[in-house]
């Protein structure tokens, strides 16, 4: 790993940490303020949503601007909405830092994501930068919820107290500065800009490549296949009369094994390939989605939640490596803008599908059903190909 790659991980995971801590403050904030859980309902939500309308348009700013622009507003709303939160700590002002924070994660993904991609050179190097570069969502969902969890309950003359909440609102507001300031000396890339007589070019236009689409659908099917994971786990837990400590622990393990087995790529990227990586995933996804229910036990459970985080942890560097293989150069802010919003929109809508399907099938059969569309969408893992 360089110096500069360092430097670039530790600047996602500051400015994406002031959103994941956001998220766990504002929430419990509002609780204690009296709102319901349908209003924090609607907070939480808006988190994602800026990053469903902001993808394209940011994707395309990165592809004009590069890198520091980019960075520089994503960590002025970021700052901002946090500093904000901190002085007027009311439900409305939650909500506003909910969208910058929010927002700004999605700008400041596509930005870094598309200045590695460009920086690194061959398939091998892709493989590597974006394992590396894909810990940092893992990192900043530690960090930020700690520190924020860590000064609400010790900062302030009793635990929960308002004080508390400001002071975590304010280093909220100090960790995107910290991000500028590991890549304000990074080195622009030369721009490529498309051919003068061009015609003008639109993000959809990139859905009518038949490889694009299905890099797209594959990676849709894995982010879902992660979102039910994460939404259905506790109510099968819960089923099996397990206590929320140890339901917590199976969702900790997940995450641990999705984290380790980003730092194992890097170190055998050039004996992999993109498509057999993702094969290889999708069976296992879809063995663990059909075991899953069968297990009684909490350790039964956790192995199943351990393999899945090993195959659905490995299954992000290798759409971005692809992804930057097939799409041009001047297009891969559009591209990357295009593959945010399609997940942050699954991430919106799925929940609430997953609950119609879950009443109507119970936990065990939406594991199944989950497994089984996995399983068929394999077809589509084969036909990828750089």
């Amino acid at each position: 790993m360089t110096p500069e790659l360092l430097r670039l991980i530790v600047a996602q995971v500051c400015l994406h940490a002031a959103m994941t801590g956001m998220r766990l403050a504002a929430p419990l904030l509002a609780l204690q303020q009296g709102y319901s859980a349908a209003a924090v309902g609607v907070l939480l939500s808006l988190f994602a949503l800026t990053q469903v309308f902001l993808a394209l348009p940011a994707g395309r700013f990165a592809d004009r601007h590069g890198l520091r622009l980019p960075l520089v507003i994503a960590v002025s709303a970021a700052s901002g909405g946090s500093a904000l939160a901190a002085v007027f700590p009311v439900f409305p002002v939650l909500c506003l830092a909910a969208l910058l924070t929010g927002g700004a994660t999605g700008v400041a993904v596509i930005a870094l994501q598309r200045h590695v991609g460009r920086a690194a050179a061959g398939t091998t190097q892709l493989r590597k930068v974006f394992s590396w570069l894909a810990i940092s969502p893992a990192a900043a969902n530690f960090v930020g919820p700690f520190a924020a969890g860590l000064l609400i309950d010790h900062a302030g003359p009793a635990a929960g107290d308002l004080t508390g909440y400001r002071v975590a609102f304010m280093l909220l507001a100090f960790l995107p500065l910290v991000c500028w300031l590991m890549v304000r000396r990074t080195r622009e890339l030369p721009m490529q800009k498309p051919a003068v007589d061009a015609p003008k070019q639109r993000a959809w236009d990139l859905l009518r490549e038949p490889m694009f689409r299905r890099l797209l659908f594959v990676n849709w099917l894995q982010s879902s296949a992660w979102d039910v994971h994460t939404f259905v786990l506790p109510l099968l837990g819960h089923e099996r009369g397990l206590s929320a400590s140890v339901i917590g622990s199976i969702l900790g393990a997940f995450a641990v094994a999705a984290a380790a087995i980003r730092l194992l790529l890097p170190l055998v990227a050039s004996r992999l390939s993109e498509r057999n990586v993702i094969t290889i995933s999708n069976i296992l996804t879809a063995l663990m989605f059909a075991a899953y229910p069968l297990m009684n036990s909490a350790l039964g459970m956790a192995l199943c939640s351990i393999v899945l985080g090993l195959a659905l942890g490995a299954v992000q560097p290798m759409v971005m490596s692809m992804l930057h293989q097939i799409t041009p150069h001047e297009r891969h802010g559009e591209a990357l803008g295009l593959r945010l919003m399609t997940i942050n929109a699954s991430s919106v809508l799925m929940p609430m599908l997953f609950g119609a399907a879950g009443a109507l099938t119970g936990v065990a059969g939406l594991f199944w059903i989950v497994g089984g569309v996995v399983a068929a969408g394999t077809w589509a893992v084969r036909g990828l190909k750089a």
